[in-house]
């Protein structure tokens, strides 16, 4: 959303695409799942008096509103995609069947999983560790506003400590909440790492591939 309070800002998608095409073009597989939070909060919506299951089913919607959206920035710019939808929806987009999407990611196809995982109750963060482990990811990348896990809110607190390295134990020891339990447990039980990193930084894909980045590692 950018600097908008929401909706969808091209800019901004414009430029996540430049980053996401900066190490594209080194030879990575690339599996993306998409948020919907600056369009509808499924959890937002529940606290209002609205059905969760209903809040749920229209925050993957805006996930697919996204995933167009970005797959429109990707293709402007010489990138091929595929959007892969968890709700078939088969006017606008591919549905989502692992073997296919590995047959796009053998492509150098950067695939786009939208619709989270097709169920409410489970997040956007589930369903990414569900898509990486399903495509064989050798990592999961989580982009957020801020470089990592601190230990105090680093918008608040401009002398916050960066963690650098933590492991699953720890994000469940000191309830740090920057997933949720269930998506931990399940990068936990499959030893996947997580990189947790800020999007908002210029060049940050290729510098936190390269090592160079600012990050927290969970692991």
């Amino acid at each position: 959303m950018g600097d908008q309070n929401f909706g969808i800002d091209v800019k901004t998608i414009d430029r996540v695409a430049r980053e996401v095409k900066s190490v594209h073009k080194n030879g990575y597989e690339i599996c993306t799942v998409i948020g919907g939070g600056n369009v509808f909060r499924g959890v937002s919506g529940a606290s209002y008096g609205m059905h969760r299951a209903a809040a749920d089913n229209i925050g993957m919607l805006a996930t697919v509103m996204n995933s167009i959206a970005f797959q429109n920035s990707l293709e402007k710019i010489g990138v091929p995609t595929r959007v892969m939808s968890a709700i078939a929806m088969p006017n606008i987009c591919e549905s989502y069947i692992r073997r296919k999407a590995l047959r796009h990611l053998e492509k150098k196809r950067i695939v786009i999983c939208a619709a989270g995982s097709g169920n409410p109750y489970f997040t956007t963060d589930t369903a990414a560790i569900l898509r990486a482990l399903e495509t064989g990811c050798d990592v999961l990348m989580k982009a957020t506003k801020v470089s990592g896990v601190y230990d105090s809110d680093p918008i608040e607190n401009p002398n916050a400590v960066l963690f650098k390295k933590l492991s699953y134990k720890d994000i469940f020891e000191k309830d740090i909440k920057i997933m949720d339990q269930t998506a931990v447990t399940l990068a936990s039980e499959n030893n996947i790492p997580i990189f947790i990193f800020s999007i908002k930084e210029e060049g940050i894909l290729e510098k936190v591939l390269s090592g160079k980045g600012p990050c927290s590692i969970i692991s």
